[in-house]
């Protein structure tokens, strides 16, 4: 374990920070769903709005850690982070939570970009592989903040008072950690396009992430919402599902590093895309919590190490610088976190909850079909 003051864990607690923001987001949905009366279009929609705003914030953060330096950019990206959570539990009508989304998005996805940057220099000065550990604390951010979100139910906190102590206390202690000294790498930005997107190879690895990244987003936004509704379940025990989704995906990161030395990345990910696919129909064809929760534990074991593998892959690209090469990889993947629970909102609105999130089954196969592309240097 690295001490507090060290440049690893500086990175860990901001990894461990955008987990928890958004495990006590998702949390708290089916309370918000209630509040403002929301249909699963209407849900769709106002996710629209947090998928837009972190696809607007990919380039601007990938800039911004060019010029300034992505440990710097990420601290600062944080205060905004938490100061977005509060003003979304606060929103008081639809258009104020559409805004509020937008900005809670933005923070979210650049926060990503930044601190994925920080992570892969912070790599390169322990010369071993270490990635996977770090997005292993986001898994752990995440799952403790759902599992505290059902205590707060308990108790009876309402979503303004929720996301305004968490953001303080959590904020607060993991920015004081992340202050920790480390001079970042800067790389004014010199030509290309706004946007980078992945090419030849690599397009094959931002395609493994999307389908990964989906499947995680759409547990983060629909997990609850579907065992509240579908399966019946209180909205305390509906957090269930995303905490043991973030407890195997922590689980097995934590070991990732082992895991893929042993295997290969290519019969990992391989692997991973049968597990998640077993994990997905076992959820959605659940008539109980139990089995409903042991589908949601078989995602998280499944979709654990794909998006280390990815940047990994992307780092080692011969094609593309490693800046650019994580930025692409990240703009494709994110773009399944982000845009995943949106389209499967609209699906469901033309269908059932179910049958919609029967896409991420198909998904999974994709993983398994595009695993030979994550072999390194492959051109």
């Amino acid at each position: 374990m690295p001490n507090l003051r060290s440049p690893r864990a500086a990175v860990i607690a901001m990894f461990a920070l955008n987990g928890a923001l958004l495990g006590i987001w998702a949390s708290r949905i089916p309370a918000l769903k209630s509040t403002h009366d929301l249909t699963p279009n209407l849900l769709g929609l106002l996710l629209l709005c947090f998928a837009a705003g972190a696809i607007v914030s990919f380039p601007l953060a990938g800039r911004a850690v060019d010029r300034f330096g992505a440990a710097p950019v990420t601290r600062a990206i944080a205060v905004t982070y938490c100061t977005a959570l509060v003003a979304l539990g606060a929103a008081p009508s639809l258009a104020t939570l559409a805004l509020c989304l937008f900005a809670f998005g933005m923070a979210h996805g650049s926060m990503d970009v930044s601190m994925n940057v920080w992570a892969a220099e912070v790599e390169k000065a322990a010369g071993k592989p270490i990635m996977a550990s770090f997005h292993a604390m986001f898994s752990a951010g995440a799952g403790l903040a759902a599992a505290g979100g059902y205590f707060t139910i308990r108790a009876g906190l309402g979503v303004p008072m929720h996301f305004t102590l968490a953001a303080l206390t959590i904020g607060a202690l993991a920015l004081t950690i992340a202050s920790a000294p480390w001079t970042s790498a800067k790389s004014p930005h010199t030509g290309g396009g706004l946007f980078a997107l992945p090419k030849g190879a690599l397009l094959f690895v931002g395609l493994i992430a999307f389908a990964a990244a989906m499947g995680e987003g759409a547990v983060a936004d629909w997990g609850a919402v579907f065992l509240n509704t579908n399966i019946g379940v209180t909205e305390a025990q509906a957090t269930l599902g995303y905490s043991v989704f973030s407890a195997a995906i922590f689980t097995i990161r934590m070991a990732g590093d082992s895991i893929i030395k042993r295997f290969g990345a290519v019969q990992t990910a391989r692997l991973s895309g049968l597990t998640a696919f077993i994990g997905v129909v076992t959820m959605v064809t659940a008539t109980a919590l139990p089995q409903a929760l042991v589908g949601f534990s078989l995602m998280g074991l499944g979709y654990a190490v794909l998006f280390p593998l990815a940047f990994s892959r992307a780092a080692a690209d011969p094609a593309m610088s490693p800046g650019r090469a994580i930025a692409s990889v990240a703009t494709l993947g994110y773009g399944g976190l982000l845009l995943g629970p949106p389209v499967i909102g609209f699906i469901a609105q033309a269908s059932t909850l179910p049958t919609a999130l029967l896409t991420l089954a198909a998904l999974a196969l994709v993983i398994t079909a595009f695993a030979a592309h994550l072999r390194a240097h492959q051109t």
